[in-house]
């Protein structure tokens, strides 16, 4: 029985591509669409989550927004992969860095994403389930990244329920663990994979640097993150045509 569309996406079956890249911010996906894409088609806008299908060197592939935080990117990856059999969802977005030798636009690809939230805990595990990355996408986002020369480093990501902590040592504290940055979303993308049987990969641009205090204003996050933009679409081409 086909179940689309969705209570949160409006596309018919067929509309959304295998492939999907998922920035935060609706209106960064519609600037990928517009920017990128090639004959780009807005197939769902509910609840102003906008969502594009269109060609990238001659691929066809999604861009959708996720909203902020773990519930909303839950939802969203849930009925991507569960309902319109979508098998790869590339989370392009933004992380704090809270490790030195980190600058801003550098380019994090999330190996793994700790987490303070209990997402996890609907599947009744008796431990700590490890969210990590798919091998496929992290290897080919290795490989374009190469290949392009971007500031990529692969490392560990910690995905935080508050955006504000009142203790700072708190966020802090997962940098002695090796962990390169904070971001709100990773940790439930790759749940949802692993449980659907799907892949996942979070590549992060750093939009502040929580050690030092330096960010990138609202508009800079919304369009100039080119180079971190590219590098999703070039790793969607690379598992494509696989």
């Amino acid at each position: 029985m086909n179940k689309t569309p969705t209570p949160h996406i409006a596309a018919q079956y067929g509309e959304i591509a295998e492939t999907v890249l998922m920035p935060g911010d609706p209106l960064r996906a519609k600037f990928i669409a517009e920017t990128f894409l090639e004959d780009a088609r807005l197939v769902s806008s509910v609840r102003g989550i906008l969502a594009y299908t269109g060609l990238y060197k001659g691929v066809r592939l999604t861009v959708m927004a996720s909203g902020m935080g773990v519930p909303s990117i839950g939802i969203y990856s849930y009925e991507l992969y569960n309902f319109y059999d979508v098998k790869n969802i590339i989370r392009i977005g933004t992380a704090g860095a809270i490790t030195d030798g980190i600058e801003l636009r550098d380019i994090i690809i999330g190996i793994g994403a700790s987490t303070n939230s209990s997402y996890a805990e609907q599947y009744g595990l008796k431990g700590t389930f490890s969210a990590t990355a798919s091998w496929e996408l992290l290897s080919a986002a290795v490989e374009a990244a190469r290949e392009s020369g971007a500031p990529a480093r692969v490392g560990g990501l910690i995905t935080v329920d508050n955006f504000y902590d009142d203790n700072f040592d708190n966020t802090l504290a997962w940098s002695k663990m090796g962990v390169l940055g904070v971001e709100m979303e990773a940790a439930a993308l790759y749940c949802n994979a692993a449980r659907a049987g799907k892949r996942a990969l979070a590549i992060c641009s750093v939009s502040d640097n929580l050690l030092t205090g330096a960010r990138l204003t609202v508009e800079d996050r919304r369009s100039s993150l080119v180079e971190m933009i590219t590098l999703g679409l070039d790793t969607a081409v690379k598992i494509e045509n696989e």
